[in-house]
């Protein structure tokens, strides 16, 4: 987000929102939380507003999830 910022205050090439999300999606939701009310960047975009919460709150649940169950995860 703060990368994203940046750029955008420079008129330079942006990082696509696509991209934004996919980080998020893939572990990344609590940094592009934090990231969008420190830099205060995409906070005006509904869909930024929504999504990115509601994916950090589904990544936690899901890790919840599976410390509590009784299935046994081995590493190598």
């Amino acid at each position: 987000m703060g990368i994203d910022k940046r750029k955008a205050q420079r008129s330079a090439y942006r990082i696509p929102e696509a991209t934004l999300f996919t980080i998020a999606i893939m572990g990344g939701s609590l940094g592009s939380v934090l990231g969008m009310y420190l830099f205060r960047h995409k906070t005006k975009h509904w869909y930024f507003k929504l999504g990115m919460p509601i994916i950090l709150v589904l990544q936690v649940a899901l890790a919840v999830l599976l410390i509590l169950s009784p299935l046994d995860f081995k590493f190598m």
